[in-house]
């Protein structure tokens, strides 16, 4: 029975990795080639890999699809995502193919396509360490998902060239996918909070997204961000990532045990995969440049070129359309670099901690208008999250306290409030860099409003983290969830439908009194 094999190495690498302070996918990795070196050398029977590998498709495609439902689309149309990827993209090929045609004999097409092969960065890793450490939503993670999605938007046109494949005349049809979105919003609100929410994120991201657009001829990665990212403005969005968490988690693990599995490698493919991860150094340092020089801080330029200093499978994936005979080299160099990216991506902070100074006199003295500090001057009573709630309370409030301030993570939904005359500005509670440069001088209390009880446990210690002693109040739907925001430093978090009830029987009570 292969797969009690693959649960088994599985597990185990992955909870040594973890013992070893380890992300557990470099165990996943680890057990990939411990199972390729049995079936090559004792001939264990590991199974069809061709199931594993359509395991492991899966899971990249509910990846996609829960990165899309975090994702704005206007995080897209940026200078630093458009400029910094293509840039990266044209500058490493420039730099990599002619060294690859002179030294490895290669043909300048195989050179190019080498080169090209290599200036991909894993979507697959960064978007799962960044996850992780809950960062999709902070702006460094925003600008790395958005190059990450400009490299496989290139990725595709180049694998269309060299498969001399093009799309169907029926992915014209993509382009009135919005039309669909009240729809989406409907099936959303109807699924209910149980396993028809989960039938519907996989639909939605296996069928429509993943075999629809390979229907007519598209990336079925693509159409799983697709469609993710049309129900990214859905107030239940996070609840249904969160309700497919657990199937992407166990796909997943086919994703790295498969390109362990892929084979072992000879003499030469591992000089090249060694020879690859040393030019890791230069492909981060150009993304940090690339990123500084567009004004982003360097501390969210090093986070982000950390995150994307690796190699991409989809690099893979142009490999077997355009170079099958290095198939296994690069299966090997892309496997290194997740040993080597994971863990340094789970210390990142700490690396910017004790390089910090030293990357800091590389900033622009003009900074990206999405990193200027934010003051609340003599604002006294603070509001984070302006959806129904948070704007419930902050009608009621503006008629007692005139220093009054509402801030919200979708830039669209806070200058719609701007527009109704509400005091409300942008900024994510889940981005450090927001608390890095917060400044409170007046600050009283704190109403934590945002729909997600990470943003709400992450405010609540950050908040207590830079000295705030004032009121931190915040509601719920779930008793063990406030509980969390008490322990995070909250004074009361209050559950919903009970505040709901009281609010309701105290109407009552005002009615019987005036009559």
């Amino acid at each position: 029975m292969p797969e009690a094999l693959w649960i088994s190495f599985a597990f185990g690498l992955g909870l040594l990795a973890r013992a070893a302070g380890l992300p557990a996918l470099v165990g996943y990795l680890a057990g990939g080639f411990v199972l390729s070196g049995l079936a090559a050398g004792y001939g264990f029977d590991i199974g069809h890999t061709a199931v594993l590998s359509h395991i492991a498709h899966l899971g990249v495609l509910l990846l996609l699809f829960t990165v899309g439902l975090k994702l704005k689309l206007t995080s897209l149309l940026r200078p630093e995502v458009i400029g910094g990827s293509l840039l990266h993209f044209a500058i490493t090929g420039l730099v990599l193919a002619p060294p690859l045609h002179l030294l490895m004999n290669l043909d300048w097409t195989s050179a190019v396509m080498l080169a090209i092969a290599l200036s991909f960065s894993s979507t697959v890793l960064a978007a799962k360490v960044l996850e992780s450490k809950r960062e999709l939503r902070a702006f460094h993670g925003r600008v790395t998902i958005g190059i990450l999605v400009m490299q496989d938007l290139i990725a595709l046109g180049v694998m269309s060239l060299a498969g001399g494949h093009t799309p169907s005349e029926w992915a014209l049809v993509v382009f009135g996918l919005p039309l669909l979105r009240p729809v989406l919003f409907r099936l959303l609100d109807a699924s209910g909070h149980d396993e028809l929410l989960v039938l519907l994120g996989l639909l939605l991201a296996l069928v429509l997204g993943g075999f629809g657009f390979e229907s007519v001829g598209l990336s079925s990665e693509l159409g799983a961000l697709v469609f993710g990212a049309m129900l990214a403005d859905h107030p239940r969005a996070q609840e249904l990532a969160k309700s497919l968490w657990s199937v992407k988690e166990v796909f997943l693990v086919g994703f790295f045990l498969q390109i362990g599995i892929g084979g072992l490698p000879d003499a030469q493919a591992l000089w090249f995969a060694l020879a690859a991860s040393v030019l890791l150094a230069f492909k981060g340092l150009l993304f940090f440049a690339l990123l500084v020089g567009f004004r982003l801080r360097a501390r969210s330029s090093f986070l982000s070129a950390l995150a994307l200093t690796n190699y991409s499978e989809f690099g893979l994936i142009v490999a077997s359309v355009a170079l099958p005979d290095w198939l296994v080299p690069l299966a090997i160099t892309v496997a290194l670099s997740f040993v080597l990216s994971a863990p340094a991506n789970r210390l990142s902070h700490s690396l910017y901690e004790r390089f910090g100074q030293r990357l800091d006199r590389f900033e622009s003295r003009h900074r990206h208008p999405d990193e200027q500090p934010l003051s609340l001057g003599r604002t006294a009573v603070l509001i984070m999250g302006m959806g129904r709630t948070g704007t419930a309370a902050y009608d009621w409030l503006s008629e007692h306290e005139p220093d009054l301030m509402g801030l919200d993570s979708d830039p669209a939904k806070a200058a719609a409030h701007q527009r109704q005359g509400r005091n409300v500005v942008f900024a994510d509670a889940e981005d450090v860099s927001f608390w890095h440069g917060l400044h409170m001088p007046h600050l009283q209390s704190v109403i934590l409003a945002m729909p997600d009880i990470e943003g709400k446990v992450i405010a609540a210690q950050a908040l207590r983290a830079l000295g705030f002693r004032g009121y931190i109040v915040a509601h719920t739907m779930f008793a063990d969830e406030a509980t969390r925001i008490r322990e995070a430093g909250a004074n009361d978090a209050y559950l919903t439908m009970n505040e709901t009830g009281v609010a309701l029987a105290s109407h009552v009570m005002e009615r019987q009194t005036a009559d």
